[in-house]
């Protein structure tokens, strides 16, 4: 049985949650500035890119994105219009597709992550100390 949250653990829940959209929505607000793709792409093509040759199978890149499959679909689908995935037959399924990344995906990821990084720092690294930084890091770690 849960019980209610006290005062301490509310507060907790409304500074995360309100930490976590500004910090969001001043990364989205950089890359728009920078007519650059939204984050969710950089961290499709992040996810694609540390998975190498071989790729994801779609299920596999939605569980590490936490990404419901409608959205991931329909990311997927822009990802490669846009050349930055391709879509290739499953060896071990033919009836399954993998997901890579192209050479046009890793570099677009690096332009992103040049902005991205900076965005960090000023969302985060401006804010807290490096100690406080792993404090944090340590803390919302207990929360996965």
């Amino acid at each position: 049985m849960t019980r209610e949250p006290d005062e301490a653990t509310v507060a907790a829940w409304i500074g995360l949650s309100r930490a976590q959209r500004v910090a969001m929505d001043r990364i989205e607000a950089r890359l728009k500035a920078k007519k650059l793709p939204p984050l969710s792409w950089y961290d499709a093509l992040w996810e694609l890119d540390k998975a190498g040759e071989a790729g994801l199978r779609p299920y596999e890149l939605e569980r590490a994105m936490l990404f419901e499959q409608y959205n991931l679909s329909r990311l997927a689908q822009r990802l490669q219009k846009a050349g930055l995935i391709s879509r290739e037959t499953c060896q071990a399924d033919a009836r399954g597709q993998t997901l890579k990344i192209t050479d046009a995906g890793r570099e677009m990821r690096r332009r992103m992550w040049e902005t991205y990084s900076r965005a960090i720092g000023e969302a985060v690294g401006t804010k807290l100390s490096v100690t406080e930084a792993r404090s944090l890091a340590g803390l919302l770690r207990k929360l996965e």
